[in-house]
C-alpha cells in the first residue's frame, strides 16, 4: 500500500516522529500528502516540537496558540523554523518589508522629550514598556507610535508617608517585569532606597500591573475615541518595605499572587528569603536560609510544584534549595499598616522569623568543553563532569552580569519547563586597565538532579556523575575575548556609589546580542579613550540547541548585525532581544527607540 493511501490516524502517528523539514519534503511529493500535512493536528505537533526546543512562535499582540486559525498556525510555525534554521548557519539579515510594521525592516518610536531610558522591554510584538531615569513608566504602542499609558511617581504627591526628601519621587526604579499572556496583563515592581547601605538599608516597593483590553487588538477598526477609552491603566496592587540589601525580586506566579525576594544578610553573609505568599493579604515570611552568599555566585528563584527553589550557580557546579510553601506558611507574620511617617516606619519593618534550612538541597557539576586558548574555538564532545576543568575559573574571571531566562512565551501542554543561563565573564588586567569578556551559556531544569541523589555535601560522587547523562548544565562559550560596551550610569564617578558600568548585553532563549568595540586588525583589543570615537558594532550569537549537546563538535560563530545608518551605537543606552519576532530593540540618549527586525 502506498503511503498516501494509509488511514489518517496511521499517517498522523508517522508524522509525529518527523521534523518540520521532513514534513516540508512530504508536502512536495503529491497532492494527497500535501493536504494531509497542511492540517492543524500536524502543525500543532510541529509547534509543540519547536516549543520543546525553546523556540517561540511569532505571535502578534496577546495572541494565544488556540486563537490562531490553521493557516495562521502554519505560517507561524514555518517562520519560527525559518528563523531557527537560518540563524544557526548565517547571520540574521534585515527582514523583508512587512505591512504590519509599515513596510520597512526597522521602525523607530519616541518617548517624551528630555527623558532618558533606564530600562526597556518588549511586551509582545505590539507594545514596549520602558522606565525612564526620572522614574516614569511608559507603555508604548509600536504600530501606532503613541503612548498608551504612563505612570509618573510625581503623581503620588504627598500621599506616601515615607517621603524623605522633596525629590524622592524621582528615585523609583523598575526592578522586575513579567508578562501573563492568558491574563493580558503585565506585572512589575517599582523600588526605591529610603535609607542605609547594608543590614540597615530600608527600601520601599510597589507591585503594579497593566491590563490590556481586547479592544486594542482591533487595530484597523478602532478609532481615536475608542482607543482612548480602551487604553490600559496602571494599577497598584500592594506595597511593602524591606530591610537589608535586596539582591533581587521575583514575580513567581502572579495569578497566584506569589512574590519572593533575596536579601543579603551581611552579619552572617547568608541569603534571606522574603516571601509574600499572597500579596492580597497582609502577612509575610522572612527567614534566614543559612545558604552562604559567595561573591562569585549567580542567583535565581523559581516556583516548582508548590516549592520555592533557590537556584545558585558557582564556578564549577549548580545548587538548588527547596522550600515547600506549606512549610513557609507556618512562619508567616502580619504586615504592618502603611506608616504615617518615616519615623514610625522603623518600628514596622519586617524582621527575620527564623533560621530555616532547606527541606532538600541538591547539586550537580557543570560539564566543561575543551577550549582552545589560541583560536578561541569551542569544541563540545562526549564528556563527563571529570573530563575537563573550568577553562575560566574564578579568579581571575568573575561574573560581570548573569541572565536567567525562563520560557515566557505562550506554550502548549506537555512542553517541558526549562531555563537558560547566560553569564558574561570578565577578567580585568591591572596593568593595561582593560577588561576582557567571554560569554558562558547552558540550560538547566528543576530539579537539576533526579530524586534519590545525595544532598549537597554528601560523600558520594558516583550519583553526581550519573546525573550528567542528559544535556543540562553542558556549558558552551563565546571564548574569543571581546570588549563589550558598558554604559556609565549617573553617579558612576562618585566613589561612594559603588556602582559598576552596565554592559550592553541582552539574551533570550537560544540567542545573545551585544554592542562591542570593533577592533581594527592592528589593535585586537581597543581601549576606549574618553575623547576618542571608538568604532562599535552590534554582535549576535546563536547558542547550540537544547538537546544533543553531548555529541556536538562545533565552533563558536559570532556574527555582526547590519544596522540602520541613522542608528548611532555611541549613544545606545539599553538593548533587548525578542527572538520570537527576530527583533533587537535599542534605545538611545535622545529618547528614540529602534526596533530592528531580522530574518
Amino acid at each position: 500500500m502506498s503511503l498516501q493511501f494509509l488511514p489518517y490516524d496511521l499517517l498522523f502517528n508517522i508524522a509525529q516522529d518527523l521534523d518540520i523539514d521532513d514534513v516540508h519534503n512530504l508536502q512536495a511529493t503529491c497532492k494527497s500528502l500535501r493536504l494531509f500535512t497542511l492540517t492543524r493536528p500536524v502543525y500543532r505537533q510541529l509547534a509543540h516540537d519547536l516549543l520543546a526546543r525553546s523556540r517561540p512562535l511569532p505571535l502578534h499582540s496577546f495572541q494565544r496558540l488556540s486563537d490562531l486559525s490553521t493557516p495562521a498556525l502554519i505560517a507561524a510555525v514555518d517562520r519560527a523554523r525559518g528563523l531557527e534554521k537560518a540563524w544557526a548557519i548565517r547571520a540574521p539579515r534585515p527582514a523583508r518589508p512587512n505591512p504590519y510594521y509599515g513596510n520597512q525592516w526597522y521602525i523607530t518610536i519616541s518617548v517624551p522629550s528630555h527623558e532618558e531610558i533606564d530600562w526597556l522591554s518588549p511586551i509582545t510584538s505590539s507594545y514596549t514598556l520602558c522606565a525612564t531615569k526620572s522614574g516614569r513608566v511608559l507603555c508604548w504602542d509600536v504600530r501606532r507610535d503613541i503612548c498608551l499609558a504612563e505612570w509618573d511617581p510625581r503623581s503620588l504627591g504627598g500621599s506616601s508617608g515615607t517621603t524623605t526628601a522633596e525629590d524622592d519621587e524621582e528615585k523609583w526604579e523598575l526592578w522586575k517585569c513579567r508578562v501573563e499572556f492568558e491574563e493580558r496583563t503585565v506585572y512589575f515592581t517599582m523600588a526605591r532606597v529610603l535609607k542605609g547601605y547594608h543590614d540597615d538599608r530600608v527600601m520601599e516597593f510597589m507591585l503594579m500591573r497593566l491590563f490590556f483590553p481586547y479592544e486594542l487588538d482591533d487595530y484597523d477598526e478602532i478609532n481615536q475615541a475608542q482607543l482612548y477609552s480602551a487604553r490600559p491603566v496602571f494599577d497598584t496592587l500592594t506595597g511593602f518595605h524591606t530591610t537589608g540589601v535586596i539582591m533581587n525580586v521575583f514575580l513567581l506566579d502572579p495569578p497566584r499572587r506569589l512574590l519572593s525576594a533575596f536579601v543579603w544578610i551581611a552579619s552572617s553573609n547568608t541569603i534571606g528569603l522574603y516571601v509574600l505568599l499572597d500579596w492580597a493579604k497582609d502577612d509575610y515570611v522572612f527567614v534566614d536560609t543559612g545558604v552562604g552568599c559567595l561573591i562569585s555566585s549567580n542567583w535565581s528563584c523559581i516556583l516548582h510544584e508548590d516549592q520555592i527553589v533557590i537556584h545558585s550557580e558557582e564556578a564549577d557546579a549548580a545548587y538548588q534549595h527547596f522550600y515547600p510553601l506549606e512549610v513557609l506558611r507556618t512562619y508567616g507574620r502580619p504586615r504592618e499598616d502603611e506608616p504615617e511617617s518615616l519615623k514610625s516606619l522603623w518600628n514596622k519593618l519586617p524582621t527575620i522569623c527564623a533560621r530555616l534550612t532547606p527541606t532538600r538541597s541538591i547539586s550537580k557539576k557543570f560539564v566543561f568543553p575543551v577550549v582552545s586558548g589560541s583560536s578561541g574555538v569551542v569544541v563540545v564532545g562526549p564528556t563527563t563532569p571529570e573530563s575537563f576543568t573550568n577553562p575560566y575559573p574564578f579568579p581571575p574571571w568573575y561574573p560581570e552580569s548573569a541572565h536567567f531566562v525562563r520560557q515566557w512565551w505562550p506554550t502548549l501542554p506537555g512542553v517541558p519547563r526549562l531555563s537558560c543561563t547566560v553569564v558574561l565573564l570578565a577578567a580585568h588586567d591591572p596593568e593595561t586597565h582593560r577588561t576582557r569578556f567571554v560569554l558562558a551559556q547552558h540550560y538547566f531544569k528543576v530539579p537539576i538532579a533526579p530524586e534519590g541523589l545525595p544532598v549537597v555535601g554528601g560523600a558520594s560522587t558516583s550519583s553526581s556523575t550519573q546525573a550528567n547523562d542528559d544535556d543540562m548544565l553542558h556549558l558552551w562559550y563565546v571564548s574569543t575575548p571581546f570588549e563589550v560596551v558598558c554604559v556609565l550610569e549617573e553617579g558612576d564617578d562618585d566613589e561612594d556609589t559603588g556602582d559598576r558600568p552596565r554592559p550592553l548585553v541582552a539574551v533570550d532563549f537560544g540567542h545573545a546580542v551585544w554592542v562591542e568595540y570593533a577592533a581594527p586588525d592592528d589593535q585586537p583589543h581597543p581601549h576606549p579613550h574618553p575623547r576618542r570615537r571608538v568604532p562599535k558594532c552590534l554582535r549576535f550569537v546563536t547558542f547550540p540547541p537544547v538537546y544533543g549537546r553531548r555529541g556536538r563538535t562545533e565552533e563558536a560563530v559570532v556574527r555582526t548585525l547590519e544596522i540602520p545608518e541613522e542608528l548611532d551605537l555611541d549613544v545606545v543606552e539599553t538593548i533587548n532581544i525578542d527572538q520570537s519576532q527576530g527583533a533587537v530593540i535599542l534605545s538611545v540618549k535622545d529618547g528614540k527607540i529602534f526596533i530592528l527586525r531580522y530574518e
